[in-house]
């Protein structure tokens, strides 16, 4: 479970923000996760309590925000959603496409009280 790392990253990454900003509390932080991004976020919101456990974030929320993956068929051109049609072209049941979105994982927002 690589979730464990990253969420440690961004605690990391909200912490430094967090002193160079002298921020004394943050209310949420809030990720964009795409479908097709490789992460979890079920995974994300299991490991945050450990992440922040003994951290100034302890009280801070995670709020992740899920990005459909959307993509356009290499063979007729048409755009659809990724996941609900099994990565396959709905239009010509092609599975060759090019990902327009669904692919970032981005720290989008720290929301300071």
């Amino acid at each position: 479970m690589h979730e464990l790392g990253i969420v440690y990253n961004i605690v990391e990454r909200v912490l430094e923000v967090v002193g160079s900003n002298d921020l004394t509390e943050v209310e949420a932080i809030v990720l964009t996760v795409g479908e097709q991004s490789g992460v979890v976020p079920q995974y994300l919101h299991s490991c945050f309590p450990a992440a922040v456990d003994g951290t100034i974030l302890e009280e801070t929320a995670l709020e992740i925000e899920v990005i459909s993956a959307e993509a356009v068929c290499k063979n007729c051109g048409v755009t659809f959603a990724v996941m609900p049609n099994d990565g396959k072209c709905p239009s010509c049941d092609c599975d060759e496409f090019d990902l327009v979105s669904g692919a970032e994982f981005t720290l989008k927002e720290i929301r300071a009280r």
